[in-house]
């Protein structure tokens, strides 16, 4: 029987490496690979999935591929081994190493089909990196358009997919990281669990999913198709599912959610949207709109 004291330890394990994977932060690669050690194959899961959001922000790459390696190709539990695989694909050229490996694995009938699966979409990815190197030994930074040097375009296609050159690479990623942080900044609305939101819409679904018991990461970064990274407002981990909360009408605004839906659409995701207008009906669609993609016992009302 699962001690108290062990369900606090992973309680706050699992949580501390959701907070890491928000974070985006490189120096946190340390923590999260020691947390790959910890028992519970939820927490290798959650570490695994922060591990490759940190490819696209200049973490060490030969360090996040051999923390990875193991629990893709290993793990005793199939969804820690799916997420390792799906984070692996974000280091391209650092992971060729291991394409023998990964072969086996998508080869091999004793694995769960979505293994199989993640491993040959690993593999392709990883391939498709190193055939881009080799076809590109001459590359251009699409800024500032000089020559970039091999390692050059390794780095900021492995962080933007796009190429630039190291002084290019570094005005570009503060610009992202001073748009990150006025994201942050408007993220003033508390929900029942403490997560911050930026709106009253986004509050009703996250108490919504709090109260019934669904998992849920707030405005994370996601590269869902190469090239384009997203940030949507809810995915349901468990249910590999987005949700959207369209809360503005401006012509931007509106301009800027059909092209998320179109990546939405390309990278084959399910989402769930709503509305503005559909923010006091929360507590009837929610567990409609849900319902077609999981399975959800009697709901609790939605927070007023």
């Amino acid at each position: 029987m699962q001690s108290f004291a062990d369900r606090g330890q992973h309680h706050a394990a699992v949580q501390r490496a959701l907070h890491l994977g928000r974070a985006t932060d490189p120096a946190g690669l340390p923590e999260l690979i020691e947390l790959l050690a910890y028992p519970s194959a939820e927490v290798r899961r959650l570490v695994a999935s922060a591990i490759g959001k940190l490819s696209g922000f200049g973490v060490d790459a030969r360090a996040a591929v051999a923390a990875l390696v193991p629990v893709a190709l290993h793990d005793p539990h199939p969804q820690a081994q799916q997420y390792a695989l799906k984070a692996l694909k974000g280091f391209g050229v650092a992971a060729a190493a291991h394409l023998h490996d990964l072969t086996d694995l998508a080869n091999n009938p004793n694995q769960k089909d979505y293994v199989r699966q993640a491993a040959l979409s690993c593999k392709t990815a990883i391939e498709a990196a190193v055939a881009e190197a080799q076809d590109s030994s001459v590359q251009r930074c699409i800024k500032c358009h000089r020559d970039v040097a091999p390692d050059e375009h390794t780095r900021s296609q492995q962080a933007f997919q796009r190429t630039y050159c190291d002084h290019c690479f570094d005005s570009v990623y503060l610009e992202r990281r001073n748009w990150e942080t006025q994201v942050e900044l408007h993220k003033t609305i508390e929900a029942a669990d403490g997560t911050l939101v930026q709106s009253d819409g986004e509050r009703r679904i996250a108490e919504w999913l709090s109260a019934n018991h669904i998992a849920y990461r707030y405005d994370n970064r996601f590269r869902i198709i190469k090239g384009y990274a997203i940030r949507p407002d809810f995915y349901l981990p468990e249910y590999d599912l987005y949700i959207e909360y369209w809360g503005m009408d401006t012509l931007d605004y509106q301009i800027g959610m059909l092209e998320k839906k179109k990546l939405y659409q390309q990278a084959g995701k399910k989402l769930i949207s709503f509305c503005r207008n559909e923010k006091g009906d929360l507590h009837r669609l929610l567990p409609e709109r849900l319902s077609h993609h999981m399975h959800i016992g009697e709901p609790r009302a939605c927070p007023p």
